[in-house]
């Protein structure tokens, strides 16, 4: 049974065009709204969610710390606060959110033939407190890592696996650059 939930179809511009379901979208590759919430700590660290090893696409992979559709009705802002909060517990306010950029991204995952094309606002998020402390969405992940950026600008080959793909790309290690600098 597929997901009929539907979300705003966009064009490159991000100016919304119509509707879709999220399984229609991700088997034909449409472009939709997405945010991500990159975690980081005082300590020089880049927190990580791990995938639940059931989901549609990507499963059992490190991933944003948060990330998740833009709903119809919604904005970049408004999701990335409902996110945060579903997804760790954190009730933030906008403020506490740092735009890095929005970027253009189609990835297709070859475990599932499934296309994730999106335009996506990026968002930065300093976490003072203990990873364990965040709250798992159940059934989405299991939970989180923390990883020092320098380990991550210098992988080692065995530890890649446990990414996706896209994770490890110069597009976005240059934005885990930015967030450092924060």
């Amino acid at each position: 049974m597929g997901d009929n939930r539907k979300l705003n179809i966009v064009d490159e511009s991000g100016n919304l065009i119509s509707e879709e379901t999220r399984e229609n979208i991700h088997k034909q590759g449409l472009l939709h709204r997405e945010i991500h919430i990159w975690f980081y700590t005082p300590k020089g660290e880049i927190i990580f969610q791990h995938r639940e090893k059931d989901k549609n696409t990507y499963p059992d992979l490190l991933d944003a710390t948060v990330g998740g559709h833009v709903e119809i009705g919604s904005d970049y802002e408004n999701a990335a606060l409902q996110e945060l909060e579903e997804e760790t517990g954190i009730k933030a306010m906008k403020d506490n959110l740092a735009f890095i950029q929005t970027v253009r991204s189609e990835t297709y995952d070859k475990a599932t033939s499934m296309t994730n094309n999106v335009v996506r606002a990026i968002y930065a998020y300093r976490y003072d407190g203990n990873v364990e402390d965040l709250r798992v969405e159940n059934g989405k992940a299991i939970g989180f890592e923390v990883w020092p950026f320098d380990k991550i600008f210098n992988i080692a080959d065995e530890d890649r696996k446990r990414f996706i793909p896209a994770i490890l790309e110069d597009e976005v290690l240059n934005i885990f650059r930015k967030i450092q600098k924060l």
